[in-house]
């Protein structure tokens, strides 16, 4: 057991999915390809102008500590965080300060100490990425390395949510949980993609060490702009080796901003942490506080869907699914959508249909449908193979109309067309033969034709007779019943 006891806290930052920017009606578009075309005088900090809030990205991160089970205060307000950067274009930004939207809350197990909302910054762009379309910079060469640093003012504005926990974390593991689960419930919420390749989502990690001998806690290193999940976690165990190194040596930790450096695996000292006072928060004059009590915040918690957390626990009873069976269909909400749907439609296919039928469907999904998802590079919401087409295709291999070999030959040919699969199976001719006379007629072809295993069979090799039972698969081009045609040939075989 290690001397050290760690403390980790995380601010996790994520843009909201609104129509416009946080203080004017320019558009929100975070796949806008052209720098510096999503700008007004406003977001651009023109002297003269007004912000005017948007009210849909306020009610954005009520339902979001709704979900977290935070307490909403009666007054909430905007402030000016005062720092001079080029990413800033007034040179402050409009944030909140001591009465944010929401106060406490939990997830996980993970204490929250405030949820507020701010305007996002610009992109600063030290290289230019190939999907950017660049028509006018002369300082760009070949390659498009720059010795300049550019500013893209589209993503300024653009409303941003910051979730601030408690230091209740205690090693990178339980991190890495905590940002994935509050990425998935702001995506069931619908107001944030929170793609961490393209920035919607952003994590932030304070971490210190104290001596197990020590009650006061360590001295806080705060670790900026982490963008993936792996990042996360390696960025903290990196900081708290180092750490642990420094204290070991008789250093002192020093209070500070740290970057983590992807290609170097490690974080690097970027600036002294600043304080709260450092800002100089003040209100934010051009804005009058806000009433909470002036939103509709029953109609808010009524529109809340059921979140991940709930989801997992009912699939697991209404379906009779293994928890992480649960967890691989909860974790992409268009996912458990279209598996719900199959399912409702596979009932009109089988009006008896239970838990084994379900793991059937789950089973086809999982395994055959993601396999072919994942060659083709496409989502759930992209496939032509719509939820009754599949689970019709499910119920006549449940119903032995096609066999699961057939199945799983015609299931590619749906997915390109959307053709019905009953069509589809008559056309090819893939029909299940069940028939124990047509079967027979098969069977006897076999053994004609393979007098070697016959003999096998008789002196008790096992495999024998699955090798015969494949061939009249191969023969029926896997239309036959396996289960009846094996019947066939051990009658036929035991009669000889």
């Amino acid at each position: 057991m290690s001397k050290y006891i760690p403390t980790i806290g995380l601010e996790i930052h994520a843009e909201l999915k609104t129509k416009t920017k946080m203080f004017c009606d320019s558009l929100n578009d975070p796949f806008e390809k052209h720098p510096n075309t999503n700008v007004c005088p406003v977001c651009l900090g023109h002297p003269g102008t007004l912000p005017v809030m948007n009210r849909s990205a306020v009610e954005a991160v009520l339902k979001v500590g709704m979900a977290l089970n935070g307490e909403i205060p009666q007054f909430s307000k905007f402030d000016r965080k005062n720092y001079f950067y080029p990413d800033l274009p007034k040179a402050y930004q409009i944030s909140q300060y001591d009465l944010p939207l929401i106060f406490g809350g939990i997830l996980d197990g993970i204490r929250l100490r405030r949820i507020h909302l701010e305007e996002d910054t610009a992109r600063l762009l030290h290289q230019l990425p190939d999907n950017l379309e660049v028509t006018s910079l002369k300082a760009a060469p070949a390659g498009r390395q720059v010795k300049a640093s550019y500013v893209d003012y589209n993503r300024a504005g653009v409303p941003l949510m910051e979730l601030v926990t408690e230091p209740d974390i205690k090693n990178a593991d339980q991190a890495v949980e905590f940002a994935k689960a509050l990425q998935l419930i702001l995506r069931y919420l619908e107001v944030s993609d929170a793609d961490m390749e393209r920035g919607q989502m952003r994590v932030e990690a304070n971490i210190s060490i104290h001596s197990r001998d020590d009650e006061s806690l360590g001295t806080k290193v705060e670790v900026k702009n982490i963008n993936s999940f792996r990042a996360v976690h390696d960025a903290i165990e990196y900081e708290l080796q180092r750490q642990q190194e420094a204290l070991e040596k008789g250093e002192t930790i020093k209070q500070e901003t740290r970057g983590w450096d992807e290609n170097k695996k490690k974080t690097v000292s970027q600036r002294s942490k600043e304080e709260a006072h450092d800002y100089r928060y003040f209100p934010e004059t051009d804005l009058p506080p806000l009433d909470l009590s002036s939103f509709a915040l029953g109609e808010l918690k009524n529109s809340l869907p059921e979140l991940p957390k709930e989801k997992r626990a009912r699939l697991i009873i209404e379906y009779d699914l293994q928890p992480e069976q649960a967890v691989v269909l909860v974790a992409d909400k268009k996912v458990v959508e279209y598996f719900e749907n199959a399912v409702s439609e596979l009932k009109t296919f089988i009006p008896n249909a239970g838990p084994r039928n379900f793991q059937t469907l789950f089973n086809y999904l999982t395994n055959d449908v993601f396999g072919l998802m994942a060659e083709r590079g496409t989502s759930i919401s992209e496939l032509k193979l719509t939820p009754e087409n599949f689970a019709e295709l499910v119920a006549m291999v449940i119903t032995e109309k096609v066999s699961s070999r057939a199945a799983k030959d015609i299931l590619p040919k749906i997915l390109e067309s959307g053709e019905d699969p009953h069509e589809l199976v008559k056309a090819e001719g893939l029909a299940q033969v069940s028939n124990e006379d047509d079967l027979t007629l098969v069977a006897k072809i076999i053994l004609e034709r393979y007098p070697k295993v016959v003999a096998d069979y008789k002196k008790g090799k096992s495999n024998a007779l699955q090798f015969m039972v494949g061939k009249a698969m191969a023969e029926l081009r896997g239309s036959g019943n396996p289960e009846i045609l094996q019947k066939v040939f051990k009658r036929i075989l035991d009669s000889v």
